[in-house]
């Protein structure tokens, strides 16, 4: 007869196997979950020796440059910022989608009041669908000179790159140093009407390197192995000053920019304007030695003054011969650089990008705008004494979008009364063509160089399909604009160079592949398209990334809608929105 099964021990086994597969499910549940980081910045004047001297800087935690963020795609941010300084602050997360967040943003009195001395404001934030390099930065005044840092996405728990993995991850921060207070300077040049003063070092990481007086025995050291592949994330922070950026006989293989993937391509230099983010991938297939990192400007405006000098960090082999001796007393090898006015290099660089797949780009339009970026000259006014009017020729400085000079308020912000219905603070008549037609990149009559100043937005439905032409303009100088709109990424479909032709420059546009973006650098005497769905409801400032332009009007709001229902609508302020 057969023995009776022990059913009993079955279910037992099964009951302990299935507790264990409850356990590993729940623990990988709670990896893959999202995590809110909470951060606590406090913004003080902190002392910082540069250029052999030292100076009271603004900081965030007594950090220059402040703290990195290391988050995950699907968390979120909650960061307190407390001013500890003399000076009014807010802080902007550069390239964060912001969805529906709008009072995170950070633009002073465009999405907020700025946090004034001894006031504080929590900044709270989810990252959706974003992986790869962004930053933060102050957005008030030229405080952003020392107030950033890297704000790192990378993919969620059990995702991974699109890319061999890095055995090590480095993330350079280009950032431009004065050797005065960054505000003084700006105010300066507000009081006189003048262009303002050109700073006196380029840094990584917040240090200027080797060819500069004072620096070499803290110049950046990066480390790298014989056969590494490594992962480096190269910010411009920059205030006012596009860069060129190398690494001595090291291909970079660029794969990602402003947190979005790119299809790989490999070059020898970068251009970044202020504000892009670039992500590279570099091999250690190089002799073991030392190599210099290298920035230095990409001056596009002709005869406009800017800092030549060039920062530099060092790549180290471990197994360098020096390693084991004096690493220091060994010269590292300087790489070339383009030219400071290289233009068909960054030319070359910026045709090279494109997504790494086929994307869905709006094909049907619901708004085609035509916006022209550049400077101008305002006369001096009546009451104004020649020393207020040391622009060119007795005049003022100035720059607009659509010939509008925009004008900041200054007793509430932009996104509370368009939220609240609150008259006389802006018009939303921005134009949506240049007020005149005329040979933008020509030889323009001095006649439409001075632009009207305005407090002035654009409104956009919910959902509409946006396109953008960007043409700069040779009033006073071309240059090179990097254009960064808040709330957005966008495709940039096309760029070139004279008048944009809406007949015949259609046939360069990429419908197919087009590179993702939250800043574009516009070609210096040229244009650039961008098109994006205005899926995110608010108030958002479209703007140059060179603040010295910021300052002088070259700027506007795009006002989106709210859609249908609460996943389509922004949400209520938070309670400690500082006031004005």
């Amino acid at each position: 007869m057969e023995a009776p099964k022990n059913i009993f021990a079955n279910s037992h086994c099964s009951f302990i196997i299935f507790g264990i597969f409850l356990l590993f499910a729940s623990s990988a549940m709670t990896l893959a979950n999202p995590i809110t980081h909470q951060h606590e910045f406090v913004i003080q004047a902190t002392p910082v020796k540069r250029l052999c001297k030292s100076q009271n800087a603004i900081t965030v935690n007594g950090q220059y440059p402040g703290p990195t963020l290391e988050v995950n795609n699907g968390d979120t941010v909650v960061v307190k910022v407390t001013n500890k300084a003399q000076y009014n602050v807010t802080i902007h997360w550069h390239g964060i989608r912001q969805m529906r967040t709008g009072w995170a943003d950070g633009p002073e009195f465009v999405t907020q009041c700025p946090i004034r001395p001894g006031g504080s404001y929590t900044y709270r934030f989810t990252i959706q669908g974003q992986e790869g390099t962004l930053w933060w930065h102050a957005h008030s005044s030229w405080l952003r000179a020392t107030v950033y840092g890297a704000l790192i996405i990378h993919p969620k728990e059990g995702d991974s790159y699109p890319f061999t993995k890095p055995k090590r991850e480095t993330t350079l921060l280009l950032g431009e140093w004065w050797n005065a207070n960054p505000i003084d300077v700006v105010r300066e040049a507000t009081r006189t009407g003048a262009a303002p003063n050109v700073s006196d070092a380029y840094t990584i990481n917040g240090q200027p390197g080797d060819l500069y007086n004072c620096s070499s025995k803290d110049t950046l050291i990066v480390p790298i192995d014989s056969g590494e592949t490594n992962l480096i994330r190269v910010i411009n922070a920059a205030l006012n000053q596009p860069l060129f950026f190398t690494i001595a006989n090291h291909k970079l293989t660029v794969v990602g920019a402003d947190a979005s993937y790119t299809k790989p391509f490999t070059t020898t230099v970068l251009m970044l304007g202020p504000g892009q983010t670039t992500d590279v991938l570099i091999n250690g297939d190089q002799a073991p030695a030392r190599y210099y990192i290298a920035a230095r400007a990409y001056a596009s405006a002709p005869n406009a003054p800017f800092d030549n000098t060039t920062t530099t960090a060092i790549l180290e082999y471990k197994s360098a011969p020096c390693a084991a001796t004096n690493c220091a007393a060994s010269k590292p090898v300087m790489p070339p650089l383009p030219a400071f006015n290289d233009t068909p290099t960054v030319t070359a660089f910026s045709n090279s990008f494109r997504s790494p797949r086929k994307v869905e780009v709006p094909t049907e339009l619901d708004e085609n705008l035509f916006f022209t970026i550049g400077l101008g000259l305002n006369k001096c006014p009546r009451n104004f004494r020649a020393r207020r009017c040391q622009g060119p020729n007795g005049t003022r400085f100035t720059a607009s979008m659509n010939n509008v000079s925009f004008v900041l308020p200054n007793n509430i912000s932009i996104l509370q009364a368009y939220q609240q219905g609150i008259p006389g603070v802006f018009t939303t008549d921005f134009p949506a063509n240049p007020p005149l037609q005329f040979d933008y990149t020509g030889n323009v009559s001095r006649s439409l160089w001075q632009p009207v100043p305005g407090t002035k937005g654009y409104k956009l439905k919910f959902g509409s399909r946006v396109q953008i032409v960007l043409q700069d303009t040779s009033i006073f100088t071309p240059e090179n604009h990097p254009i960064h709109l808040h709330g957005y990424d966008f495709y940039i479909i096309a760029e070139g160079f004279g008048n944009f032709n809406s007949k015949t420059d259609t046939s360069k546009f990429n419908l197919v592949d087009p590179p993702l973006r939250n800043t574009v650098a516009v070609p210096v005497n040229g244009w650039a398209v961008i098109r994006f769905v205005a899926d995110n409801p608010g108030a958002w400032l479209m703007h140059c990334h060179l603040d010295v332009h910021i300052n002088w009007g070259l700027a506007m709001v795009l006002f989106v809608d709210n859609g249908i229902g609460e996943l389509q609508t922004m949400q209520p302020p938070p309670f400690d929105l500082p006031l004005c």
